[in-house]
């Protein structure tokens, strides 16, 4: 690899522990570790492929492109969290890795949950999407600054970033809920 190869790969690698709070390379091989999977096995439960998942984990790529995908990572770190603890076991971890691979949409819930009577998507999936994609262009502490920044000149625009883009699913769904009419 040439200078301007690493240069290329500590950039991605330092944008990534940016947008994802670590380099993928570290995150992806505690998912592996912690779940038992390969890299084959996690690429597919992800809905990425093989060459685009080694090239996330080796900083030739910076940026998972998609939101589902992202929300994907972000369902398995707390799988993974569970299982490294022992509240989850390994067949119960094999089962929701299932249910992780076959979700849509980004949307991690099952279709029960996830959609009103008609077919429409509910509030809690709405906004579940909004945070994702919020959380995958920037970190919460980044979000937060932002916010802090545009407060003296734009309140509302600053408290939806703050609650969408670092609050709790409750708190966002009961902002989106008040501010519908």
């Amino acid at each position: 690899m040439d200078a301007a190869q690493q240069d290329a790969t500590a950039r991605a690698r330092e944008l990534q522990r940016s947008w994802y709070g670590e380099p993928l390379g570290a995150l992806f091989r505690r998912l592996i570790d912690d779940l038992g999977l390969n890299q084959a096995r996690l690429a597919a439960v992800l809905g990425l492929s093989a060459p685009m998942l080694s090239q996330l984990m080796s900083g030739q790529r910076a940026k998972i492109g998609n939101p589902a995908v992202v929300q994907r990572v972000q369902a398995l770190q707390e799988l993974s969290s569970q299982a490294a603890d022992g509240r989850v076991s390994a067949a119960e971890a094999a089962e929701r890795m299932e249910e992780i691979k076959k979700s849509a949409g980004g949307s991690v819930l099952n279709t029960a949950q996830t959609t009103a009577s008609t077919g429409a998507p509910t509030v809690r999936r709405v906004v579940r999407e909004i945070q994702s994609l919020l959380r995958s262009v920037s970190a919460a502490g980044d979000i937060i600054d932002a916010a802090d920044t545009l407060a003296p000149t734009h309140p509302e625009l600053a408290e939806f970033l703050r609650v969408y883009g670092a609050g709790r699913t409750a708190e966002a769904v009961a902002h989106y809920e008040a501010h519908q009419s």
